[in-house]
């Protein structure tokens, strides 16, 4: 059932798409019937005595005297007809002066000249009000009927400077005196590349004329407004839903294709805003039909993705571009002689796109055969525009209503796509309800069992989480330990290869006691860093066990100095104890609950950290102080040290694992592997402690162990 819809649909699309070409044909084709019976003028003398023009209006159609570079009023034209006879020469009308041959040479499309019809009319039309509509003439005139000045459109001129062009449609209304109709036109275009009439003039009754005129301009007005409507309604759209560019592209070209149907057929813009510069005019109508042919392509793709190829998104961009560019920087004399280019342009975005239509069209997708349909229709308005404007067709002015079939055509496209999105998610609504539905009855079903399984699950959980988090810090601590050798014994490692590299390739065979030495030195280094990497890396993963227990801190202070000071004093170096007047407050002495051995391993990498960069006579001091902060008690030792000190904006990064400074004036032993301090740290952070450091970064340093000690100290 569902495809014998889907196959009906198609079929009434086809339908309906097949009975809108059929009438545009069939309406191409009774308006470019000719005229019946058609009438032409004959060496500036049109006779239509046999023609009852009130009722049957005809459209001026053949030779009018021509004076090519003379602006002459019907009295001159009488003044030299009676002076030099009848020496005229013709012009066929309508056609632009661009190309026609006189003395010999081609004229150009710029200049200025006068025309001159004499019509004959017959008895029934001589006393009836008749009418001229005049339509754009390129690119200003006078006009004279019998003598009287009726149309004046622009300033006529002999040079440029002097030419105002205007374009504007007139609906010109006179009363016969007798059977002769002498028409008088001075046209003059400097500013476009072509000039002269080209277009057709109605000749008729004034009542005719003005109803067929008001009928122009009603479609017109019918056309345009649609268009704008259209566009406007769907960029409102894209303002909701940004996430769909078709309906931005659809809105933008039929936007465009509004405002370009104000500027061309009866000008309706001009009746909106008569003082509309002429220049601006021709830039807009240009303009659009340079880049409409781009956004079609733009919404092309994104009805039916890919259809576009990558190169050609590149070449009609650059194309259009550089048109565009070309348009708004140059006079219309220049850009106006690239319209058969523009057209070309154009008529090739849609035939590109027509190709791709009719693949898709053969691959079944849906919507492409009435978007090729249609497209059909709009590119034999487009070319027939064209070809109009190039005089080489009849028929002017078909693209807004081809524009407008497309447009239409193009709305129920898109609206059937939101139709279909909005079917799409009420189905899946009313599906998720349903679903949601049954399981929130097997919800209920289920509490109960998984209540009871929650617990039974909880235990399991409890034992694989303390697993989970044993093996998590194993495995930490190897990828950190594998970290930190990868990374801190490169260079020493490098170093060795070069020495051993040396010694075998005997580069100095004289040193080569002294690069072994070398090579030793490095091996002890790295033997004691790899000890240092892993120890920090298991600290760092706390995989170090502690044993806490209560110690007396001026206890801990005293072994500590006993078992280092032949050490330090072995360096050169003295070694002090300073625990003040502590050992009179024995029931008050500060307890701390600690690692003995851990916190003695701390505290000596800060002696041996002393050691390193104290010359010889100088002091290292320990000292043991007792703070209260917060109502908390806390053991403060202290290690001094008479070096140069550090410099007081690196006092943070000391701590840093691999952070090396190299105080000046201290001799240089075995290099130090940059972990001493990190390792101290991470003990007193375990013991709840804060390490830090001062120093002005001449007269030495301090490093201060604060460890919270705890309430029984006394006991």
């Amino acid at each position: 059932m569902r495809g014998i819809l889907r196959f009906g649909s198609r079929t009434i699309l086809l339908h309906i798409a097949a009975a809108v070409v059929i009438g545009l044909v069939a309406s191409y084709a009774v308006i470019s019937a000719p005229d019946s019976p058609k009438f032409q003028s004959k060496e500036g003398i049109l006779d239509l005595t046999q023609v009852h023009v009130s009722k049957n209006p005809i459209k001026l159609n053949g030779e009018w005297a021509f004076y090519w570079q003379e602006r002459l009023s019907p009295e001159d034209i009488q003044i030299r007809s009676a002076r030099d006879g009848n020496n005229e020469r013709w012009i066929s009308i309508p056609s632009s002066w661009l190309g026609y041959r006189l003395d010999g040479q081609q004229l150009n499309g710029t200049g200025f000249a006068t025309f001159r019809l004499v019509i004959q009319l017959s008895e029934q039309d001589r006393n009836e009000r008749l009418a001229l509509r005049l339509p754009t003439i390129f690119h200003a005139y006078k006009l004279w009927v019998n003598g009287e000045l009726l149309a004046e459109v622009g300033v006529v001129g002999q040079d440029k400077s002097s030419v105002t062009p205007h374009l504007s449609t007139k609906l010109v209304f006179f009363q016969p005196e007798n059977d002769r109709v002498e028409l008088v036109m001075q046209v003059a275009n400097f500013h476009h590349k072509r000039g002269g009439i080209t277009k057709y003039i109605e000749f008729g009754g004034s009542d005719v004329l003005t109803v067929r005129t008001n009928l122009r301009i009603a479609a017109e007005m019918f056309t345009t407004a649609g268009l704008l409507v259209i566009g406007v309604y769907h960029l409102l759209l894209f303002g909701l839903r940004r996430k769909d560019r078709a309906t931005l592209y659809f809105g933008l070209f039929t936007m465009l294709l509004g405002i370009r149907s104000l500027l061309v057929g009866e000008l309706l813009i001009t009746q909106l805003w008569p003082a509309i510069p002429w220049e601006l005019q021709f830039k807009i109508e240009y303009l659009i039909l340079c880049s409409s042919g781009y956004i079609i392509a733009m919404y092309s793709d994104c009805i039916f993705p890919n259809s576009v190829s990558r190169w050609f998104h590149l070449g009609t961009r650059i194309v259009t571009g550089a048109f565009c560019i070309i348009i708004v920087v140059t006079p219309a004399l220049i850009y106006t002689k690239l319209l058969l280019m523009i057209g070309v342009m154009v008529v090739l975005h849609m035939v590109y796109l027509m190709v791709g239509l009719v693949q898709a069209a053969v691959r079944r997708v849906e919507g492409a055969l009435i978007f090729l349909l249609v497209s059909v229709v709009a590119l034999v308005t487009v070319i027939n525009d064209f070809l109009y404007y190039n005089e080489w067709s009849p028929i002017g002015n078909t693209s807004p209503l081809g524009m407008l079939v497309f447009t239409i055509a193009q709305m129920i496209l898109l609206s059937s796509r939101f139709t279909r999105a909005a079917s799409n998610e009420e189905k899946i609504a009313r599906e998720l309800q349903d679903a949601n539905n049954k399981l929130t009855e097997m919800n209920m079903n289920l509490e109960r069992t998984v209540q009871e399984r929650t617990h039974a699950l909880s235990a399991a959980h409890d034992d694989l989480r303390i697993s989970y988090d044993r093996l998590l810090h194993s495995e930490q601590g190897r990828k950190k330990l594998l970290a930190y050798i990868t990374h801190d014994l490169r260079l020493p490692l490098s170093s060795m290869l070069g020495y051993v590299e040396a010694v075998q390739d005997k580069v100095k065979p004289e040193r080569n006691e002294q690069y072994l030495k070398y090579i030793r030195d490095n091996t002890i280094r790295i033997n004691r860093m790899i000890e240092e990497l892993s120890f920090l890396s298991h600290l760092e993963t706390g995989q170090v066990s502690y044993r806490m227990e209560p110690v007396h801190v001026n206890h801990f202070l005293r072994g500590f100095f006993e078992q280092y000071e032949l050490v330090v004093r072995d360096a050169g170096l003295d070694f002090m104890l300073d625990i003040g007047n502590t050992e009179d407050q024995r029931p008050n002495l500060p307890v701390v609950e600690m690692d003995a051995q851990r916190l003695e391993q701390a505290l000596f990498n800060l002696v041996s950290n002393a050691m390193k960069f104290t010359s010889r006579g100088g002091l290292v001091r320990i000292a043991l102080a007792v703070d209260e902060v917060n109502h908390t008690r806390y053991a403060i030792i202290s290690v001094q040290d008479s070096g140069t000190g550090i410099p007081p904006d690196q006092l943070e990064q000391i701590f840093d694992r691999n952070y090396k400074y190299e105080r000046p004036g201290v001799e240089k032993g075995v290099e130090g592997s940059g972990l001493g301090l990190a390792i101290c740290r991470e003990i007193v952070q375990a013991h709840g402690g804060t390490v830090r450091a001062e120093s002005d970064g001449k007269t030495g340093s301090i490093f201060y162990v604060s460890l919270p000690c705890i309430i029984n100290e006394g006991r």
